[in-house]
Formats: structure tokens, sequence, C-alpha cells
């Protein structure tokens, strides 16, 4: 009887652990979908890949820096790799990935990393998949976020990458390299990580879209690559949302570049212009200024009311008002820069918690009187 009752339950088990081996790809997020598989499929990196692709020929791989701005396929490189040189069946056993955002205190270099690297790798097995991987006779430790360990634990990780050598490589993976202290720095061979060019993302999010079968307008592709600012990670994330705004109807009405600017938080171009125009700004948009004669006190209390009640962000207002200022053609030096010490003060302002309304009637009147 007890072995007929506790049957069921192993079976249940065992199918759950087979259920979450095989998890059904249309419900993964894209980000994880589209992860590169082999370092061929990284983009734009292009010195990185061509380094890393020869030690797929060798069994040569010192430890490893990578470093640069998010979403820019640091970690899925090392991944990359790691499934490259060893395979699907020795992967588990040969790499440990650790987020040091999480995981950052010495005790967890003393027991979980030394611990891992003192373990000598077992004889290379046959791979399930039939293919051949060179499996060389060490094991890598993955350290995600690693400019947020402490130093103490930097100072306890340069001891270990230097006795276990010999059985286990290090890849430290950061955002700001002058967070790592140097004697971690100068052990390790630095690969530098850079913003993804505008061609290179809108290839990769080109073929998301055909696989995922979305028809993306030339626009939206231009807005998801602007408001990602060169992270590939973040511009999946935002065409997924989209992609299921737009399928919630029936039919499915397609996606344009004012819907990536609002899942993005970003304010729509035609009420950022609406507004620099307000104040004074001249926009070669073919735009209409609300209102009528020269801009004044009012009618800039009004646009900034209208704007902060839409439930717009203060510092992104402010983010693509200095961009416009800035970058526009005709204002001079002298004006730009006063323009930038009033943007300056004001995001000092609102990083220290005031009134948002206030200060973005602020920066209106004194960009105002700045360019007049």
């Amino acid at each position: 009887m007890a072995s007929s009752f506790f049957k069921p339950q192993a079976q249940n088990a065992q199918n759950t652990k087979s259920a979450e081996k095989h998890a059904d790809p249309s419900l993964q997020p894209w980000v994880e979908k589209y992860r590169p598989k082999t370092i061929d499929d990284v983009s734009a990196q292009d010195h990185t890949v061509a380094v890393l692709r020869k030690t797929l020929t060798s069994t040569n791989l010192p430890h490893m820096l990578f470093y640069g701005p998010p979403g820019t396929g640091k970690t899925s490189t090392i991944l990359a790799l790691a499934r490259q040189l060893f395979g699907p069946d020795n992967f588990r056993s040969r790499v440990l990935e650790l987020n040091a955002s999480d995981e950052r205190g010495i005790s967890i270099v003393r027991d979980k990393v030394k611990n891992f690297a003192r373990q000598t790798p077992r004889a290379q097995a046959v791979s399930s998949d039939g293919k051949e991987y060179p499996c060389p006779p060490y094991k890598i430790i993955i350290l995600d976020e690693a400019d947020s360990m402490t130093q103490d634990a930097q100072g306890a990780l340069r001891r270990i990458m230097e006795t276990y050598a010999r059985i286990t490589r290090f890849c430290l993976v950061c955002n700001y390299v002058t967070r790592i202290i140097e004697p971690l720095t100068s052990r390790c061979s630095k690969f530098r990580f850079t913003p993804l060019d505008h061609s290179s993302s809108s290839t990769r999010i080109a073929h998301i879209a055909s696989e995922e079968g979305i028809h993306l307008e030339s626009p939206a592709v231009d807005a998801l690559i602007t408001t990602s600012a060169g992270d590939l990670r973040r511009a999946i994330t935002y065409l997924q949302s989209a992609h299921r705004l737009s399928s919630s109807t029936e039919p499915a009405i397609p996606i344009t570049h004012r819907d990536i600017q609002e899942i993005a938080g970003v304010v729509p171009d035609n009420v950022i212009n609406d507004f620099a125009q307000t104040l004074g700004i001249e926009l070669d948009t073919g735009m209409q200024v609300d209102g009528m004669g020269k801009p004044g006190f009012d009618r800039i209390r009004n646009k900034v009311r209208n704007i902060i009640r839409e439930g717009y962000s203060s510092t992104q207002i402010l983010a693509q008002l200095h961009d416009i200022v800035i970058l526009h053609p005709t204002l001079n030096g002298k004006q730009k820069s006063k323009c930038a010490l009033i943007f300056a003060e004001v995001d000092k302002a609102l990083c220290d918690g005031a009134d948002e309304e206030l200060w973005i009637l602020e920066v209106a009147l004194r960009v105002h009187k700045a360019i007049a």
C-alpha cells in the first residue's frame, strides 16, 4: 500500500522536473529566447568575438574581464562561449554563474567560489547531442555585476584566482571597470563592450520581428533603437511589450513609433517639440504652437501644467529638452552653455526631491530667457 501511495507522487515530481527542463518557448521572455547560442551570434562586438573564437581551437583561456554599458552582450557572450566549450551535458558541472550584486560579500567568495574553484573537473563525457566539444581541463566561474563586490571580497578573490588557475578560469562581468581593484584587473584580459550601433541593433530587431511574425515599420524600429540608447536587451523588451499590446485587440493593430515611446516612458515627439516651441526654440517640424503671440508666463505655465498632469517624468522631460537645445543647429554656444547650467541645476534639485512641476516651470522660464 505504501509503495503504491508514493509512486504517483514520485511520478508527478519527475513530470514537473521534465516540464521545467522543456519549458514552452512561447512563454519565455524574448531576451532569453533569442539570447545568442554561439559567439558568432553576438552582435557588433567584432573584436571580442574574433579573439574568443580562437579559444575554441585551443585550451588556452585566460581570466577575463568584460566591461561596458548594460545590454551590450557581456553575459551572453561568456555563456555562449562556455556552451561551445563544454556542451550541454558538462555545462552545469563546469560553469558556475553568480550575480555578485546579490552575493557580493567575502563569505560568498570563501564558500561558494572557493569550493567550486578547488574541485578538479571530471573527465570528458560523450555528449548526448552527438556533437564534439573541446571540453578543456578547467572550469569557468562567471561573476556577473562584479563591480558590486566589496573591497574585501575582491581581495579574497585575488588569491583564489592565483591558487586554482590551473583548473579554474574566472570571468568578471561589470559595467564600471574603475570599481574593480587593480590586482584583479591586472590578472585578467580586458574586453570592452561598446553600445550597439544603429545597423546592428536594427538587424537583430528585424530578425526577432521576422521570427515572431511581426510587421515593423521603419519609424517603429528607429524608435526602439533611440529609446534603448544602444541597450539591445531593453529594445527587445520594449518590442515584446509592444507586441503584446498590439495583439490584445482583434484584429491586431500595427506597432507605431508612438506605441514604443509610450512603453519606454519617453515623452512623445509632438509633445516635447510643442513644449520647446512654446519656449521660443525654433524647430523645423511643421507644427503649429498652441496659442498666439510671443511666449509669455501664462502660456508657459499652462503648458508645463498640462505636461505634468499627463504624467510624464520630469527627468525625462529635462533630458529630452536638453538634447533639443544642445543639438540645435542655430543656437549659439553662449545660449547653449547658459541652458546647460540651468539643466544641471534643475537636475540636482530634482534628484534632491524638489517639486517636479515648479522646477520644470523654472527651467522653462529660464531657458526661454536664455535664448530670447
